[in-house]
């Protein structure tokens, strides 16, 4: 009963999270429908309902962080969009508290539903999983949102800055008075560029923005400037550089836009009807056992367990699945990530690495260079040693769940045998009270005779008789003694075999060789979802090329520094080619190409290679419009491919949760157990 109130405790507080929530998002609602049409007097209220709400959240946030559990989500919320409000603390505070009422209110409602339709045990383990995916699924569509809204607000602002260029002719005058003409967090961003142009060391303020740019594209927009500023900007036949370069960040921008726009529509609600069948597999199988009382067997069984812990496997892989397909990789790939502690801690366990290198290729061999290449091109910021702890823990980890696992399930199966009423193979429909209760007095019995035989398979006939005129209440006939012995001779022996078969044992290795290869097998993954990321970043070097390539005295050395500064995904392998430039440029571009097997870099490398020396700079990328204007059509091409699909991947993954419930969890079942009292029944006609 405490259990019970304490849980009821908990719906109620996030139920209040609910209310305040809906309260924020209907005054948020009312503010943005009010602000394109209001008077100056409604603006000034407004301005005071806002800043009252503002003020609420502030103060939420500073009595959050008293709280010692919630004061640590409240940072881990935080962390995630941090790099949206750089310098906007304030803002940032108000923002992760209502991302962070928006959790609890969705997870109170969800807890509410859950209680009422799966109480006990079930609850708590459906809760926890619910609280991990709604966190996540909030949190990517808040994250999404933002970045939608904030290219959206980059093409009126840069539409502002080509206009003020006109006007005056110097980059950051336009920038400035766009950045103050401007509003939202586009002109907070381009106010932090002007800052950093304008700094008395622009090349350090360009870097420290860089790690903090929201997207591609106001890094490149960052970069362009600079170029301009630092070289002048050269008038060419099709127009000014600079205007031509706004022009290409803003062709991509609209593909961006409308790439997300067509992949938000197709893939609407899925994760909805993804992870619906959570709250209808307790309702679904009360039904069942009221309307077919062969089904409570089933239920009951190892089967059944397996078939219910199935489907909820099913719903978190087709989650992640979803999650995965929704992603934009592209504009949030981020290089030199933080390594985890828990990598450090097992490296330092002389043991674990002295055997993890055992099973590990060795160096020299063949598989040990194709695991050095894949995790070079998938950018896996992992030493080899790390990978290879990671593995042997990977497998350590699958063996040990999957044998605990089968164990569970003979567990079960051996309590089924135990404590499940005997049913009376005649019988059709519910039992009544009185068979009820019979059956539960002989279930009661044989469990007691099971126990007094200690529970051998071998126990013999005459053993079991004299349990049962020992520990029987009443006397029992010769005939309804011969039934009883049978019956506990039947469970002794189902319950000596609950024990793990030599093929579960393979079945749990191939699960523990499969967590071993899981590294690999990702790696491969994140290689094939970076090709279209290494695209952009080609894309965008050709635009910085065909700035730069206008500029007098450039060298190639100094293009390969300027590809560096905007480098994401080919970063290291340019910061190599730097430092071994001066020992030799065509060995160090040459080494480069090696190491970077994309074809559409080796060939800007080969161009760059034509210009260290026999011609120059701007006859090597004398056809860089017509690249340029190919690569677009052809990503253009690509997405609409992409989308497509995604868009089929993400249909049959959707409603794959809700197939698995209706058909693995009802359907089949209960035509599998009506064909086995089918033929129950036939067999106990033909003996008539």
């Amino acid at each position: 009963m405490g259990i019970k109130w304490l849980l009821l405790l908990i719906i109620g507080i996030c139920a209040g999270g609910l209310v305040i929530t809906l309260l924020i998002l209907y005054v948020s609602r009312r503010k943005e429908s009010g602000s394109t049409y209001a008077a100056s007097n409604v603006i000034s209220i407004q301005g005071k309902k806002n800043r009252g709400w503002g003020t609420f959240l502030l103060q939420a946030y500073q009595t959050g962080m008293k709280v010692p559990v919630l004061s640590a989500y409240i940072l881990q919320v935080q962390k995630r969009i941090s790099y949206r409000y750089a310098k906007d603390e304030p803002a940032l505070r108000r923002v992760t508290m209502t991302v962070v009422l928006i959790i609890m209110g969705g997870y109170g409602s969800i807890s509410v539903a859950l209680f009422f339709l799966q109480p006990g045990l079930t609850f708590i383990i459906l809760a926890i999983l619910c609280a991990v995916v709604l966190n996540n699924l909030v949190l990517d569509m808040c994250l999404s949102r933002m970045e939608k809204k904030l290219l959206v607000q980059m093409l009126d602002l840069f539409a502002d800055v080509r206009h003020r260029y006109h006007q005056h002719g110097m980059v950051e005058e336009a920038l400035y008075e766009a950045s103050e003409a401007g509003a939202g967090e586009a002109a907070e961003q381009v106010r932090l560029i002007y800052e950093a142009l304008t700094s008395p060391d622009p090349n350090e303020a360009l870097e420290r923005y860089y790690e903090v740019a929201p997207n591609r594209f106001l890094k490149g927009f960052a970069g362009v400037s600079y170029m301009v500023m630092e070289f002048g900007d050269q008038d060419k036949q099709q127009g000014s550089i600079y205007l031509q370069g706004l022009g290409n960040l803003t062709q991509e921008i609209h593909l961006e836009i409308l790439r997300r726009d067509r992949l938000d529509y197709l893939l609407q609600g899925l994760n909805v009807i993804a992870l619906a069948p959570i709250l209808f597999t307790g309702p679904i199988e009360r039904w069942a056992r009221v309307s077919f009382p062969t089904m409570d067997e089933f239920y009951r069984s190892k089967l059944g367990f397996i078939t219910k812990i199935s489907i909820y496997v099913i719903i978190i892989v087709a989650y992640l699945l979803l999650q995965r397909l929704q992603q934009y990789d592209e504009t949030r790939y981020r290089s030199g990530q933080k390594q985890s502690t828990l990598d450090r801690f097992l490296y330092k366990r002389i043991f674990l690495r002295r055997m993890a290198m055992l099973f590990a290729p060795k160096p020299g061999t063949t598989a040990y260079n194709q695991t050095i290449r894949l995790m070079r091109e998938s950018n896996t910021e992992l030493k080899y040693e790390w990978l290879a702890i990671r593995r042997l823990m990977l497998f350590a980890s699958c063996l040990v769940l999957s044998i605990g696992l089968i164990l569970l399930l003979h567990q079960v199966e051996r309590n089924h045998i135990l404590h499940d009423p005997i049913r009376d193979d005649r019988m059709f429909g519910v039992m009544s009270e009185t068979d009820l209760k019979v059956a539960i007095e002989k279930t009661a019995l044989d469990g007691a005779v099971m126990t007094y035989v200690e529970m051998k398979q071998g126990a013999t006939y005459e053993h079991i008789s004299n349990a049962l005129l020992q520990l029987a209440p009443v006397r029992l006939d010769h005939d309804a003694q011969t039934a009883a012995i049978q019956r506990i001779t039947d469970k002794l022996k189902a319950y000596n075999n609950q024990y793990m078969r030599w093929w579960e044992a393979v079945l749990a290795l191939f699960m523990g060789i499969g967590g071993y290869y899981l590294p690999i097998w990702l790696m491969l993954f994140q290689r094939k979802m970076r090709s279209l990321d290494m695209r952009h970043e080609i894309y965008q070097f050709q635009t910085v090329i065909s700035i730069l390539r206008e500029m007098d005295r450039m060298s190639v050395e100094e293009i390969v520094e300027w590809l560096n500064r905007f480098a994401v995904i080919f970063k290291r392998p340019l910061q190599k080619c730097l430092l071994h430039f001066e020992h030799g440029p065509e060995q160090a571009l040459e080494q480069l190409k090696e190491e970077v097997g994309l074809p559409e870099f080796q060939r800007l490398i080969d161009k760059l290679q034509l210009a260290l020396g026999k011609i120059s700079i701007r006859e090597a990328f004398d056809d860089l419009e017509s690249m340029m204007a190919f690569y677009f059509e052809q990503r253009k091409q690509d997405y609409s491919k992409i989308i497509d699909i995604k868009a089929g991947w993400g249909r049959t993954i959707g409603f794959a949760p809700m197939y698995a419930l209706i058909f693995l969890y009802l359907v089949i079942p209960l035509v599998g157990m009506s064909f086995m009292q089918m033929n129950m029944y036939y067999e106990q006609i033909q003996k008539l």
